[in-house]
């Protein structure tokens, strides 16, 4: 055998290894690496949205270690015990959402925190998890397409937390939970007369919605609809975040040369506005790329749900992946002035601990899904 036949010999054995190492440990090399970009460049983004504090960064870099660790993890849990998992963390979920509600810690005028002393945490975002996975559970325990009483049990599952969690008040994270419980539905194989009846149930209780909503919550609305009327006061983010969005023009002003961010004219800049600035330093180009490394993201995660053999997991997989969509499509949308102002941040790149976690989780779960199922094929 020569020299080159050899090397290449060599390679591919050596790339055969990482392969089934990356399998062993039940991580997906395209998905991870596309996490990590996306995280990458985060950092970056969070270092020039956050006046150029390095003790920002740090502080992001922990979180991040802790999710990527806590994803891992939860990679190495099989399906079939995340559906034992489910209906309990559900219930233990919800009992903490009555807690806060009965002791929970107030914060900026929000009762969303249970303190423990060593511990503050929100117990929202645990639904996010156990919403889809509890109405994956469920609908995976009957033939598919599921009959409607079974819908009709998958949407009272997911309406308790979500009442809960709009009482306290949390409209951005109510409607994260909803949508996790209604995708996963969607994911089973809904018929049309379904969709349309869930439609017009929606559409029956949006006054009685508009009715019990907050008055601040009424004029982010009011505020959706005309920015202009209320320029100094509740129109001033999305003015301001447009403006920071048209003036970067094709290629941007350049990465840490933003002066909506860096003369402090753009609110919330490093948290729920961050993609503001990102389009602001780095043009249409940079949010070009940025959507086309998360519809890479998303489009993953489908093709692991649409593969794997196991309701349960396609469910679960397709679900968590249709959230995170969501997470996308709220953030610029309410950005960019097309959806009113929920507080979303942007998923894996606003500064912040809690949603980056939770996502993460997810994303051990998806990759949960495509490696054991690999493995018992095997």
């Amino acid at each position: 055998m020569g020299i080159k036949a050899l090397s290449a010999q060599l390679n591919i054995e050596a790339e055969a290894a990482n392969v089934g190492l990356f399998q062993r440990l039940h991580l997906d090399i395209p998905l991870l690496l596309a996490l990590l970009t996306l995280c990458g460049f985060g950092l970056l983004v969070v270092y020039s949205a956050g006046d150029q504090d390095f003790t920002i960064v740090e502080r992001q870099l922990a979180r991040l270690l802790l999710a990527f660790s806590l994803m891992g993890a939860i990679a190495q849990v099989p399906p079939r015990i995340l559906r034992q998992w489910s209906l309990g963390l559900y219930l233990f979920g919800v009992a903490m959402l009555m807690a806060v509600l009965l002791f929970g810690d107030i914060g900026k005028g929000a009762q969303r925190w249970l303190d423990l002393g060593v511990l503050r945490f929100q117990p929202s975002e645990l639904l996010k998890l156990a919403v889809p996975m509890t109405i994956a559970w469920l609908l995976s325990l009957r033939p598919l397409p599921p009959r409607p009483a079974w819908i009709l049990l998958a949407v009272v599952l997911t309406l308790i937390p979500v009442l809960l969690i709009a009482k306290q008040p949390d409209l951005g994270t109510a409607l994260l939970v909803v949508s996790a419980g209604v995708l996963v539905m969607f994911m089973a194989g809904l018929s049309w007369w379904m969709i349309g009846g869930l439609a017009l149930i929606v559409t029956a209780v949006t006054p009685v919605i508009w009715f019990l909503m907050h008055d601040y919550q009424r004029n982010r609305i009011f505020t959706f609809l005309n920015p202009e009327s209320d320029p100094l006061g509740t129109g001033y983010h999305i003015i301001q975040s447009q403006i920071a969005i048209g003036s970067g023009g094709i290629s941007g002003k350049g990465w840490l040369n933003g002066t909506q961010s860096h003369l402090e004219f753009l609110p919330e800049r490093h948290t729920d506005f961050i993609f503001a600035v990102i389009g602001e330093e780095f043009g249409f180009a940079g949010i070009v790329a940025l959507l086309a490394l998360y519809l890479f993201i998303i489009i993953r995660g489908l093709l692991i749900a649409i593969n794997s053999q196991d309701s349960y997991g396609r469910l679960l997989a397709g679900g968590l992946t249709l959230v995170f969509f969501i997470y996308v499509f709220v953030n610029t949308g309410m950005v960019t002035g097309l959806l009113p102002v929920v507080g979303v941040p942007l998923p894996l790149i606003s500064y912040g601990g809690t949603s980056m976690v939770t996502l993460l989780i997810g994303f051990g779960m998806i990759m949960g899904v495509e490696t054991h199922l690999k493995k018992s094929i095997r």
